[in-house]
């Protein structure tokens, strides 16, 4: 067959192209090259470790003709089995957290998969995790095959046979940094592994976020607590055994910030339509090298595309919802505000009664409460609430207000612009509730909004 023909599309997985970064590098010494892995037909790097996975599962007699393909993905190995699923007749059913961009999971369904959401905030060894979800899944379909991408060594052999070879080729042996988020931690592993027997001296920088526990376990072996991040494809709530930490010489922390805004920059200022994950790459490059800018040739890899988050990392709203901008908030903080607002903030708890809620909203004049439970932030609970329950007798007012609270909480920070509190009054919402950390700093209803921009532009 003649040059860039291919007997079907999983044949033009693997060799992307590689690219020098111009602007986003600023006053960096070190020449930075970025490996565009989503230019793969599925749009990330994930379909090399699908497509290597799947073949040794049917030399194995592992996954048969008319079998199923079952995997827990944040939805680039899910693409990547999915296609291979498509071009080979086999039917797909993936996991995914309720984090993941809605575009993920529509991308999924278009090649005929099974998509199954599960909650983002539990242990990984919950039954209700998309880990245990999928092993669940697999257990009872008959016939079927579970990648297993975060615990299989095929998943860090895919790129010890593709990824590193392509990139010591690509660089002429030249290269002495390498720098890759890691998720499962198949890419750098594996990568890393190769480069590494060609040139000892290569330096391998692992990038993680902050919220993860890769990070901790690397530094003192010590497995904390994960928090939840926003950025998608990097990052973990356990340890993989496709991470292989003894070809990583240092680790980097980014936080979803300065994913996103790198990743906006990729696009805005170097033409690369790339995700959070290849923005944290590159941040956590730029973080490392603006210390050892002596290198050479550093490469980083680029795992997805920005398609993915069209709905979130490229939707300003979205950012200014999550305080991700950097805008210069011409009309002024929650914190200006809450500077001339400071009445005390008064709350109640799951627990109080129905007329003890009434006797402090009568008390205090006010129409709506923050409801707390153990100190923390559940929901609010408001006049309209109260009568609703009231009328139709399915409250009485010696019961406690727990069972009737709106759990869906606008909250803010005091850094957060007031241009997004005008939105969320304006999406409908009554009050939103400014935390500083976990704690209740203020509430923000309408009329403090008026009285604020009355007070301010009253020339």
């Amino acid at each position: 067959m003649a040059k860039g023909q291919f007997n079907n599309v999983l044949e033009a997985v693997g060799q992307t192209p590689m690219v020098r970064l111009r602007r986003v590098c600023g006053s960096l010494k070190t020449p930075m090259w970025v490996k565009l892995e989503f230019l793969n037909p599925g749009g990330s790097i994930k379909d090399r470790m699908a497509i290597h996975i799947i073949n040794k599962a049917e030399r194995d007699g592992k996954l048969k003709p008319g079998g199923t393909i079952v995997e827990n993905t944040s939805g680039n190995t899910g693409v990547g089995v999915a296609m291979v699923a498509a071009v080979r007749g086999y039917k797909a059913i993936f996991t995914m957290p309720d984090k993941m961009s809605s575009e993920k999971v529509n991308l999924l369904k278009a090649y005929g998969a099974k998509v199954v959401i599960t909650p983002t905030n539990v242990p990984a060894d919950s039954p209700e995790s998309y880990y245990e979800t999928a092993k669940r899944i697999a257990r009872e379909t008959p016939g079927s095959f579970y990648v297993n991408q975060y615990h299989n060594p095929d998943n860090i052999e895919a790129h010890y046979m593709t990824t590193g070879p392509e990139i010591w080729e690509q660089t002429d042996g030249l290269i002495d940094c390498f720098v890759a988020g890691i998720g499962t931690g198949g890419t750098l592993s594996g990568a890393a592994r190769f480069l590494k027997e060609k040139n000892p001296k290569i330096v391998v920088i692992a990038i993680d976020p902050e919220g993860s526990v890769f990070y901790n376990w690397f530094r003192d072996k010590k497995l904390i607590e994960p928090k939840v991040y926003k950025v998608e494809g990097i990052g973990e709530d356990m340890v993989t055994k496709a991470m292989d930490f003894s070809v990583v010489d240092d680790m980097v922390q980014v936080n979803d910030k300065e994913c996103f805004q790198i990743g906006r920059r990729l696009t805005t200022e170097e033409g690369m339509f790339a995700g959070g994950s290849s923005g944290g790459a590159v941040a956590g490059a730029l973080k490392y090298l603006a210390g050892h800018d002596h290198f050479k040739c550093a490469v980083v890899v680029l795992p997805d595309s920005g398609s993915r988050y069209l709905s979130k990392m490229f939707a300003d709203e979205w950012m200014r919802d999550n305080s991700f901008l950097n805008e210069t908030p011409k009309i002024g903080t929650v914190a200006d505000l809450l500077a001339g607002h400071p009445a005390k903030v008064v709350t109640v708890t799951t627990e109080e009664k129905v007329f003890k809620v009434v006797e402090k909203m009568k008390e205090h004049d006010i129409s709506q409460l923050p409801v707390v439970e153990n100190g923390a932030l559940v929901g609010l609970i408001s006049e309209a609430d109260l009568l609703r329950h009231m009328m139709s007798g399915t409250h009485r007012i010696v019961e406690p207000v727990g069972s009737i609270v709106k759990r869906d909480v606008r909250t803010v920070t005091p850094q957060t612009s007031l241009a997004a509190v005008s939105s969320a009054f304006a999406a409908g919402r009554d009050m939103v509730v400014v935390l500083d950390g976990t704690a209740i700093a203020g509430v923000i209803t309408k009329i403090d909004l008026i009285d604020y921009f009355a007070r301010t532009f009253k020339e």
